[in-house]
């Protein structure tokens, strides 16, 4: 008996020797964070909003950190792809996804190859931005009852543009129509860029864009703002109403961006990501660059953010059945 039991010892004593070394490396792996590049997925097309708040963000933490910061776009299925390729990733710290306000209502939508709260842990809500809902600089619309009126009078003439299925852009869209009583046409896209390519042509009516992927747009005449999404007016569009001063009554929807990382990361890491993100968003060039698209720097905590997300996935759980919303 005694031998046997110094037989199992001396087996476990490598396994626990391992065991040692991997807590020792995983730990040192932490205290080095960040020792290479790393790689920022944003799960939008180039030149949407998310794309141009990620970049302007990664330049920051890579300054920051005197690490590259890297941004790969995997746009598709309203972020959902990108979101997808990030779960199965290592959860190192050197894989991150940025995503937006469809990481809380892809969840409540359609059926996802994730888990949207077991599969990622939340770092930082990054920013917040409203939406402004364009249209063509020819368009006839000059303003929302412009095109509430229009659409009162030609039930399923007029379309409205998304990022996708699901985005924050169509379910603004969504509760408009309810709130207005108006029918008009969803026509998704894969990404925002794309969008406003076709509504500056004027093959789509109108889109709720995010600000920062057009609030350039609008100040250079090449779209036409008819009104924005927030409670409050925009600083940059002082003489566009909002939504609500239109006639809509307490209608807000305001979209925000994000970083997440897979599930299992170290807390260590997590920590540090955080405090990386936070530093870059508290740096002056950086919040000036984030101004100029209208968006607000949050830079919460990893547990005001889970708190955020969790509260975001009931909200619109809440609209998306108190409208009978659904995808294809």
């Amino acid at each position: 008996m005694k031998n046997i039991r110094h037989t199992a010892l001396a087996a476990l004593r490598p396994l626990a020797a391992a065991a040692g070394l991997a807590g020792a490396l995983g730990a040192a792996h932490a205290a080095g964070y960040p020792d290479q590049p790393i790689t920022v997925v944003v799960p939008y097309s180039a030149g949407g909003g998310a794309d141009n708040a990620a970049r302007i963000i990664a330049q920051g933490m890579g300054e920051v950190a005197g690490q590259s910061v890297v941004i790969e776009n995997k746009g598709g299925a309203s972020g959902s792809i990108g979101a997808a390729f990030v779960a199965r990733a290592k959860p190192d710290g050197y894989t991150v996804l940025y995503d937006a306000s469809a990481f809380a209502i892809n969840p409540v939508l359609r059926k996802l190859p994730y888990d949207a709260k077991k599969d990622f842990v939340p770092v930082s809500q990054a920013v917040s931005v409203p939406n402004i809902l364009v249209a063509a600089p020819a368009s006839a619309f000059n303003n929302l009852p412009d095109f509430i009126k229009a659409a009162r009078a030609h039930p399923g003439k007029y379309t409205f543009a998304s990022y996708g299925p699901g985005s924050l852009a169509q379910m603004a869209a969504e509760l408009l129509k309810k709130d207005t009583s108006v029918d008009v046409v969803h026509v998704p896209y894969k990404g925002g860029a794309p969008a406003i390519v076709d509504v500056m042509g004027g093959q789509v009516d109108v889109y709720f864009a995010n600000a920062a992927s057009s609030l350039n747009y609008v100040s250079g005449g090449k779209l036409k703002a008819l009104a924005v999404s927030s409670a409050k007016r925009m600083p940059e569009l002082p003489d566009v109403a909002t939504v609500g001063e239109s006639g809509v009554k307490d209608f807000d929807v305001v979209e925000w961006n994000g970083f997440f990382l897979p599930a299992g990361a170290d807390p260590e890491v997590v920590a540090k990501l955080q405090d990386l993100v936070q530093k870059a968003l508290a740096r002056p060039e950086t919040r000036d660059k984030l101004a100029k698209l209208g968006l607000t720097p949050v830079g919460s905590s990893a547990a005001d953010f889970a708190r955020f997300v969790d509260a975001e996935q009931v909200r619109w759980a809440e609209v998306v059945k108190a409208n009978n919303i659904t995808v294809n």
